[in-house]
């Protein structure tokens, strides 16, 4: 069964409903150049809500380690997301300092990036479409085919442009442990549209589809 992490996460309404619905995980945008960031405060009351029925994942890019430690303490994270330029000795120390589970994304435009990855003995590897000046979010999917000469003894997250119409076919192509979806099921930027949020669960993960 591929497990599914929720990302965008900014209402109390949009992480009931995911958790209710088998999400695997939730995320939190720490980035405030996001579209998707939430404030620490708002992000730590609704992690209180729902923790211990989901992991609880909080994205970073370019983080300081106190910073990332602050937030893990304050949230209760189970994992870290790195999207920015961190590398391996302080992925290493993040997950030293907070005691979370490290996920290291890359943006994917060859199977040099993939390669490249490599190089993070982290918990997971997030797989992310590469668009220019964007770290992620772009609502864009990548050349799954990539995927396929991918060699990895770290777990796959896809992420990039999924959505309920496409989850299927990622999953088919790349073989994730889980996927990751954030623009593929709102309403707008941090909004969750309720329907698609169902579809997408649905779709990724039958078992955990709710019994009409």
């Amino acid at each position: 069964m591929t497990r599914v992490k929720v990302c965008g996460i900014t209402r109390l309404e949009d992480a009931e409903l995911a958790a209710g619905l088998g999400a695997w995980a939730l995320g939190f945008i720490l980035w405030e150049r996001s579209p998707r960031a939430v404030e620490l405060a708002v992000a730590a009351g609704i992690a209180r809500a729902v923790r211990r029925r989901v992991e609880l994942v909080g994205v970073f890019v370019n983080p300081s380690l106190d910073e990332v430690a602050r937030a893990a303490d304050l949230l209760g994270l189970t994992h870290l997301q790195l999207h920015g330029d961190e590398g391996p000795v302080f992925c290493n120390e993040a997950a030293r300092r907070t005691g979370c589970k490290v996920i290291k994304a890359a943006r994917v435009a060859s199977g040099a990036d993939l390669q490249a990855l490599e190089a993070f003995r982290t918990y997971f590897h997030l797989l992310d479409t590469a668009v220019k000046g964007l770290r992620g979010g772009s609502g864009r999917a990548w050349d799954w085919e990539l995927a396929a000469h991918r060699h990895s003894k770290v777990p796959a997250i896809l992420s990039g442009g999924l959505t309920p119409e496409n989850v299927v076919d990622g999953i088919a192509a790349v073989r994730p442990y889980a996927v990751d979806v954030a623009s593929g099921v709102e309403a707008s930027p941090g909004v969750k549209d309720p329907a698609r949020v169902e579809a997408f669960l649905a779709a990724a993960s039958p078992a955990q589809a709710p019994v009409a």
